[in-house]
């Protein structure tokens, strides 16, 4: 393994523009990269469905047809403020100038694959066909694997770059997400001289949200309200209110149960008042868990220990494209880059992290 040209690839990488829906330079420098590399790229067309300008990049290189092929995976997007992104080296990591995300989330990811097939092909090293995907808009609703082209992908087992944590954390459960998105209607009226002719939509709201269960519910399962939006004069009894809330737990069954208990909470607020509510209720993504026997598990866990690694089972409570992948028939883990303070200006990851992830990847792909 290059470390300097892993880490020149990085920088490189950070600073390309790449907020979510606007991944297509990004898409350009990987497709780029990987065809150098001897892959066969491809872009799919599937931001034409939801606004990006860019689609997912499939790469593959061809290997040993006896032994059982892999999928390894990050994401090309970036959270806001993700544009213009200064690198800053300083103490054994990577920082950004603390006016933007460092974008490590998931590039990260992408560097680390693309440095491990780069040593792959220059080495000569065995390995068995090795296939890669590259999405966009990940960050708003894991939108690109929810329209991967899966008949482009043979490998039932994938490695998907992108959790926090050191190198070596391997995250085997994710909750599942159920979101909420609709209005509270009521009926306006003037609030001062005839207020008994209105309906409330804030009230109703209000009532709804008061007797839902939310925040921790228990080990496996959160809810919150994001959004609680309604903007009038005082003389006026408000006629609608936006509402937005999720709902997410590692079991399926208590996922649908708070997603029950939810909407129950407002079909009554509304019947209480005589309002209604205009919205529905999207399914994100379902969650899984691997046990700790899974084969594809204990194979990680040996290539984490051949790169000199301690390994981490670990669980989190946020959903990734390997929630996707596993839905659709691949038994995906997410790992550690070693990626820390994400989503926040004072994102950072240590050069060391950066080396052992590409280590790791490399032994995954041997």
């Amino acid at each position: 393994m290059n470390s300097q040209r892993l880490i020149d690839t990085f920088l490189k990488y950070i600073q390309i523009d790449s907020e979510s829906h606007n991944e297509l330079e990004m898409a350009k420098a990987v497709m780029a990269d990987l065809s150098e590399i001897g892959c066969e790229v491809y872009m799919d067309s599937c931001g034409e469905k939801f606004g990006s300008n860019a689609g997912n990049v499939y790469a593959v290189l061809k290997g040993d047809s006896e032994k059982e092929p892999i999928l390894f995976s990050a994401h090309m997007d970036t959270v806001v403020p993700g544009n213009g992104v200064k690198p800053v080296i300083k103490d054994g990591a990577v920082y950004s100038d603390g006016t933007t995300v460092l974008g490590g989330d998931d590039k990260s990811g992408v560097a680390a694959v693309v440095e491990a097939l780069r040593t792959i092909t220059e080495e000569n090293i065995p390995h068995p066909t090795i296939e890669v995907v590259f999405s966009v808009c990940e960050e708003v609703g894991l939108l690109g694997s929810a329209n991967l082209d899966y008949s482009r992908i043979t490998a039932k087992k994938a490695a998907v770059l992108d959790s926090s944590g050191d190198a070596g954390r391997i995250i085997t459960s994710a909750p599942g997400q159920v979101k909420i998105d609709g209005y509270f209607v009521g009926r306006s009226a003037h609030a001062g001289i005839a207020p008994e002719t209105g309906i409330s939509a804030i009230q109703i709201a209000a009532e709804a949200v008061s007797n839902m269960k939310l925040l921790r519910i228990d080990d496996e399962t959160t809810a919150n309200i994001g959004t609680f939006s309604c903007e009038g004069a005082t003389n006026i009894v408000a006629e609608k209110v936006h509402f937005i809330a999720e709902a997410r737990s590692l079991n399926r069954e208590k996922l649908a149960a708070q997603t029950l208990h939810m909407t129950q909470c407002i079909d009554n607020a509304c019947k209480k008042f005589g309002g209604k509510f205009e919205g529905k209720v999207f399914e994100m993504y379902q969650p899984y868990k691997k046990a700790d026997s899974d084969s594809f598990v204990q194979e990680v866990m040996a290539a984490c220990e051949k790169a000199g690694l301690k390994a981490e089972i670990a669980s989190t409570g946020g959903g990734s494209d390997a929630n996707n992948m596993n839905q659709n028939g691949i038994t995906a883990l997410v790992l550690g880059t070693g990626m820390a303070n994400v989503h926040t200006v004072n994102e950072y990851i240590t050069i060391e992290n950066l080396e052992n992830t590409a280590k790791f990847v490399l032994e995954l792909m041997k």
